[in-house]
């Protein structure tokens, strides 16, 4: 079926407005109204001046590698729980996986709810049950390997933003010696290194969902939470986003596939066929509407 360029419409409420994907190429997506309100002048001091990036997820689908480390590391340290109903080190399969790194952000807290709620390992090696220490090492050995990738259309929007004089940022909530490791090697040093903000969890003390990161970036940046365009890839940033006053887009996971965004004023599956301009249309007709 073939698509042409349709002006973003936005509905009166927000039971009109439909779960939808973009699947197509260079278009902004659709949504269904009564009336449409026509851009003004005063969109123009309005328009696009940051646009900011979460890291996992965005630039680096990473979820099943963090899977792929802790579970490396239970196995490693022969972890069990007493909940477990089989002898075999912990093991945390793909739809759990999910619905935990969906539910709770850092490598921490998601260790310390989970064996809170099954109870504390016992380990063959050590006496203290293991932290996520040697599962971020593996992960680093996994990034530095070359053998990942970031995700599509990710440097292509940024050089794209950078060559129009816009701001980048990065704002993640995984620990600041992570995110640097992604960036250096996914990205490259030039673009890390020009970076007009780069924020991660240790910089606030509220993770998201709390705004805490992206009041904190508009701040750094000198500009409004209207003047700036976030990307996500799921439920937790998204409201993150949404509340610290700015618009944005997801392009969403595997794992996030299925989250209700319905706040968000563009839903990808990639940015491999979005384009700069898009998103200023986007962000455009999302400031009229309000």
């Amino acid at each position: 079926m073939a698509f042409t360029r349709t002006t973003l419409l936005v509905p009166l409420t927000p039971s009109l407005s439909p779960r939808f994907s973009l699947l197509t190429s260079s278009l902004s997506p659709l949504r269904t109204t009564t009336r449409i309100k026509p851009l003004s002048v005063s969109v123009s001091s309005r328009s696009l001046q940051a646009l900011i990036f979460d890291c996992d997820g965005v630039i680096l689908e990473s979820e099943h590698l963090h899977r792929q480390a802790y579970n490396d590391a239970f196995s490693h340290f022969d972890v069990r729980c007493p909940s477990s109903a089989t002898s075999q080190p912990l093991n945390w399969d793909s739809d759990f996986y999910d619905e935990l790194q969906n539910r709770i952000g850092g490598g921490k807290p998601k260790m310390r709810w989970y064996f809170k709620e099954h109870g504390w390992p016992s380990s063959s090696i050590f006496e203290k049950p293991p932290e996520d220490d040697a599962a971020r090492a593996k992960y680093k050995e996994i990034i530095k390997s070359g053998t990942v990738e970031p995700r599509p259309g990710v440097l292509r929007l940024m050089d794209e933003a950078r060559a129009a004089g816009k701001q980048l940022a990065v704002c993640s909530a995984a620990t600041k010696s992570s995110v640097i490791l992604c960036l250096e090697n996914l990205i490259g040093m030039d673009r890390f290194q020009s970076l007009d903000c780069f924020l991660a969890g240790d910089d606030v003390k509220e993770k998201k969902p709390d705004p805490s990161i992206y009041l904190t970036a508009a701040t750094k940046l000198g500009v409004s939470g209207k003047e700036c365009l976030v990307v996500e890839d799921s439920v937790i940033g998204l409201q993150a986003a949404t509340s610290a006053g700015m618009s944005c887009v997801i392009t969403y996971t595997p794992s996030t596939a299925n989250q209700d965004f319905e706040n968000a004023i563009g839903i990808y599956p990639d940015l491999n066929s979005v384009r700069l301009k898009d998103l200023e249309l986007l962000l455009q007709d999302a400031v009229a509407a309000t």
